[in-house]
């Protein structure tokens, strides 16, 4: 800790937890070793002693780099950031979350939009419809924008980690024997 301190000046916030500097040790550490042009922002929020949330914020001249391939840079990022607090502080549940350029946000609102174009569908045709295989975090976000609508019920289909979403016309009337086999 002392080398960075001396490599990039001892003026780091005082209030700095070690978890929080730990990350951005880390984070230098991967953005030299891999010859990125990057600044970042590190923002530490507690909401409570238990629920703590590291939101890191990548710009620079690599920005594209890291939103190419559906942000799998920006993941992998995040994934070894959360790896490290989990090896050196295997209490910590501090969350980390990485974005870059505002890749995060755009990538859920293209997912609603497209969740709503297959709501409409499904509601018109009064049949299911298919969301292609997503990963658990994508699914989340669909499940959660769908649950709003109460004229739409959806559910997600497959085994392993990627599995589709069904999205289907909910049952406005019926037996509770029904609305039970639907929801199975």
């Amino acid at each position: 800790m002392n080398f960075f301190k001396k490599l990039f000046g001892g003026s780091k916030k005082e209030s700095e937890s070690p978890v929080e500097a730990l990350v951005r040790s880390t984070l230098e550490g991967l953005i030299e070793t891999g010859g990125f042009e990057l600044e970042y922002t590190l923002n530490a929020i507690s909401e409570d002693e238990q629920n703590k949330v590291i939101d890191i914020e990548l710009s620079g001249k690599d920005e594209e780099l890291f939103k190419d391939r559906k942000g799998q840079l920006i993941d992998s990022f995040q994934l070894l950031l959360k790896r490290v607090i989990q090896h050196h502080f295997p209490d910590d549940r501090t969350n980390i979350n990485v974005d870059c350029g505002g890749y995060r946000e755009e990538s859920e609102q293209a997912l609603i939009e497209r969740a709503e174009n297959l709501k409409a569908i499904a509601i018109e045709q009064n049949k299911a419809v298919y969301y292609r295989a997503l990963p658990p975090k994508e699914r989340k976000i669909v499940h959660q924008y769908l649950s709003k609508d109460e004229r739409v019920k959806s559910r997600s289909l497959g085994e392993g980690l990627y599995k589709k979403i069904k999205i289907f016309p909910a049952k406005t009337q019926g037996s509770p024997k029904e609305d039970a086999s639907a929801q199975e």
